[in-house]
């Protein structure tokens, strides 16, 4: 008899009930009474299984998922229990054990098993997965990895010690799966290839400081306080950068790589000295010249804070910033110019009032770019960590300069390369070593052969092989070296340092305690700054929040420096919690976080004065807490004007749930501002919209979400009323579980913890993998989160279960490459 027959239906009730029972059994957060009602019910044979398995899919699923319909893209008629010992058909399986296990198959308007039902299918279908996974190991498809622009440009500054992001130089890479480290997308051109070439020669030529003597210009253009309709109004006595001291105001901070010992002129332009509306934006040049040595500086130009009259003593006393001065604006301002957070010479600029717009407030001038000329009066050969960490030995004479250089290219190319180098390696690198020595000197040999080694396929590309012998198809584990070049990319985006080297040359790396003591030391390298800059700036969407563009018509208050300040809140915050091993809860709730008084103010968080940023405990009334309360990500969900209760619903959906929504139908209606004459509220809009068949199944579940945050604005300020209109933060799930605002939401995503820590594993192991995760990771990434888990949810935990995992420490032979018939090309 089938199961079914023997387990009759229950009310609507009972149907609810088995979506949060399921739901909870699977998450691993219920075990009585019907976890052992599931084990009772658990089909052993394959009999039993398809007694139980088939009659379900057909009862429950069949009806809409099926070959003449396909939604969802999906049919269960070809669909048997024994496809999951023979591996079939994986791909179904993951989207129907994803949907039934969070509850949202089949629909809720529609018949359901029982709990007991439910619980035992979605226990058998992840052990069973898990089961053959264990078995089958399944790497993925091997593809050929290029380096991205950035750990190209981290590869270049860990290889030669040289201070200098050439991550510009590159043209922007592709990005597949949420990132721009997938191999799949990371193509290469002519014109690419063009580029890295010509970046290899100013590499190489910055790093033995065989660069020419002529004096070059470099511009930094300081970034406005906010849109053209503030252009030239300054941050009012701000400190523009964490970079300058704290007792500055104004000007601008970036790094400078001084090509020889030398003196350089710093230059400041300013904004005009006029109040004729006419020309008060012309610019004004200020200049002073100061020694430095070759290499990188942090080069800064500032004004000094002032005191206004209409700052308060309490103030005073509560800021770090604070350096008392006159009242009364003085003629001649002092334009400090600073050097690695030394003042090496002071300007007088002269003050000035404001356009007639600003005159009843006297503003000090402001710096809108920083240009650096030189060198002049270059002196000897440069002294800099590069040349230190090529030039490991120097010929006293002609006969010892061949041995020299093949040392300095040996011990280059094995780290370039990432393995050990013989000569059958390092004889085309010699030659063209050889050719440059004759036409030119030594240096500039050994300068060609490090553009070689730069511009070589075992650089640019993680280069990968199969054991001798090995069949097509046929999977094996890395080898140690490998496994070294995918840990450093991945936690460093980098190449291996030399204990990481060493380590995998002796072999011992793959040992599981010497692997872990190696992942806690690259997360605590400050190279590991990179999962910060790469994984969470994508995936929370940090990249974009230069992109946005706030209507300061309606947000008068935004302008760049708090834009910055919303981008350093949630690096510091991801930093916070990989650095300090914090669970991955963190996230979704936490009762800190890290502001400065800019953004604190944005907030309505008082007590935090100053530029500097640091740990602020966190209280329920402010509303903040996890990276839902983050101005950061609730602006990138916005639009430039009002808020998007659908983008932030999506957003949750995308990267807290890993369960993204299909691609909306072509031809979408857009949302309808008013009905019979009457203006819609956003509410009123989606309601309307959701009306649409087509539309709802998608918005049933992202609206609820985004409606939840609606009190937070277009720049993630708290707000109570919206366009006169006092906000509804009320939402229902699917399911009918009723909630309300951040803290309503927070208490969903918490409830679903286990499903946060599966998606948030799925989004690292994406980017670790450097490829997109397929139904044969999914048991591995289950796995995993189950894992942190039972170690409280802790982040460290994850990272190490995604380095040790198949996926990311075996390789599959590639088949051969087939025809477009599918006939093996011989």
């Amino acid at each position: 008899m089938s199961l079914q027959r023997r387990l009759p239906l229950g009310s609507s009730a009972l149907a609810l009930s088995a979506l949060v029972t399921a739901a909870a059994i699977y998450a691993g957060t219920q075990t009585e009474p019907a976890l052992a009602d599931a084990s009772a019910l658990m089909p052993a044979t394959p009999a039993e299984q398809a007694a139980m398995i088939e009659p379900m899919l057909d009862k429950y699923c069949s009806r809409c998922h099926n070959d003449f319909d396909m939604v969802a893209d999906l049919s269960v008629d070809d669909l048997r229990a024994d496809d999951i010992r023979t591996g079939r058909h994986a791909d179904a399986w993951e989207k129907i054990l994803r949907r039934v296990a969070a509850g949202e198959m089949p629909p809720h308007s529609k018949p359901q098993p029982d709990p007991a039902t439910r619980a035992a299918f979605v226990r058998w279908l992840d052990s069973s997965r898990a089961g053959y996974a264990a078995a089958n190991p399944d790497p993925g498809h091997a593809t050929l990895r290029r380096l991205n622009r950035f750990e190209y440009a981290n590869a270049v500054r860990d290889l030669l010690a040289l201070d200098v992001d050439f991550s510009r130089e590159l043209p922007q890479d592709n990005s597949g799966y949420g990132f721009d480290n997938i191999a799949d997308v990371l193509t290469v051109s002519p014109t690419l290839m063009e580029r890295y070439v010509a970046v290899a020669g100013k590499v190489g030529r910055l790093a033995t400081g065989l660069t020419s003597r002529r004096e070059f210009v470099t511009t930094y253009q300081v970034p406005k306080d906010g849109s053209v309709k503030n252009a030239g109004v300054p941050a009012y006595n701000e400190r523009a950068s964490a970079d300058l001291p704290l007792a500055s105001r104004g000007g601008g901070a970036f790094r400078y790589f001084a090509r020889y010992d030398g003196e350089y002129d710093i230059a400041a332009w300013l904004n005009s000295n006029t109040n004729n509306e006419t020309d008060r934006l012309t610019e004004d040049r200020y200049s002073a010249r100061v020694p430095m040595k070759a290499g990188s500086h942090l080069v800064g130009l500032s004004f000094r804070r002032r005191i206004w009259p209409d700052e308060s003593v309490q103030t005073l006393h509560n800021t770090t910033d604070a350096v008392p001065l006159p009242l009364d604006p003085p003629k001649m301002l002092p334009l400090d110019v600073w050097v690695d957070g030394k003042r090496v010479q002071t300007l007088e600029v002269p003050s000035y009032r404001m356009h007639e717009r600003y005159s009843q407030q006297n503003f000090p001038r402001d710096v809108l770019q920083i240009d650096v000329a030189g060198p002049y009066n270059a002196m000897g050969v440069p002294d800099t960590p590069s040349r230190r960490a090529i030039f490991t030995c120097h010929p006293k004479k002609a006969s010892q300069e061949e041995a020299c250089a093949h040392q300095i290219v040996s011990t280059l190319a094995r780290r370039a390369w990432r393995r050990p180098v013989g000569g059958f390696d390092i004889a085309p690198l010699m030659r063209i070593y050889a050719g440059e020595r004759t036409a030119s000197d030594f240096e500039h040999g050994v300068e060609a052969a490090i553009e070689a080694i730069l511009v070589s396929p075992e650089f640019l590309f993680v280069v990968e092989s199969d054991p001798s012998g090995s069949l097509p198809g046929s999977v094996h584990a890395i080898s140690d070296l490998e496994l070294a070049t995918r840990l450093s990319l991945f936690l460093w985006s980098s190449i291996p340092d030399e204990r990481l080297l060493s380590l995998a040359e002796e072999g011992k790396l793959h040992e599981p305690a010497v692997l872990d003591a190696e992942i806690d030391r690259m997360l605590r390298d400050p190279r590991a700054k990179a999962l910060t800059e790469n994984f969470a700036g994508q995936w929370l969407y940090l990249r974009n929040l230069d992109q946005q563009r706030p209507d300061i018509d309606v947000f008068p208050g935004f302008d760049t420096r708090l834009k910055q300040a919303m981008a350093t809140e949630t690096r510091m915050f991801f930093a916070s919690v990989l650095h300090a091993n914090r669970p991955v809860t963190d996230f979704i709730e936490a009762d800190y976080t890290f502001l400065n008084q800019r953004l604190a103010k944005h907030y309505g968080i008082p007590g935090v004065v100053g530029t500097a940023f640091r740990k602020v405990s966190l209280k329920p009334e402010w509303h903040r807490g996890g990276l839902l309360g983050q101005a950061s990500v609730l602006t990138v969900t916005s639009y430039n004007n009002h808020t998007s209760v659908v983008r932030r619903g999506k957003w949750i959906l995308d990267n807290i749930l890993a369960s993204p929504p299909p691609p909306p139908p072509a031809n979408v209606p857009a949302l309808k501002a008013e009905h019979d004459g009457r203006l819609l509220s956003a509410r009123e809009q989606l309601e309307l919209h959701r009306s649409d068949p087509n539309c709802a199944s998608c918005h049933v579940k992202m609206d609820p979400l985004g409606f939840a945050l609606e009190n937070f604005d277009a720049v993630g300020a708290w707000r109570t009323v919206d366009a006169g209109q006092t906000i509804d933060s009320g939402a229902v799930l699917p399911d009918g579980t009723k909630f309300a605002g951040i803290t309503g939401l927070q208490q969903i995503l918490m409830d679903r913890k286990n499903e946060f820590a599966r998606a948030f594993t799925e989004r690292l192991m994406t980017y670790a993998l450097a490829r997109g995760v397929g139904a044969q990771d999914m048991p591995a990434v289950r796995e995993i989160a189950s894992h942190a888990a039972a170690d409280g949810y802790r982040v460290h935990t994850i990272v190490k279960g995604i380095a040790a995992s198949p996926a990311f420490t075996m390789r599959r032979t590639p088949e051969p490459f087939k025809a477009a018939y599918g006939s093996p090309l011989k």
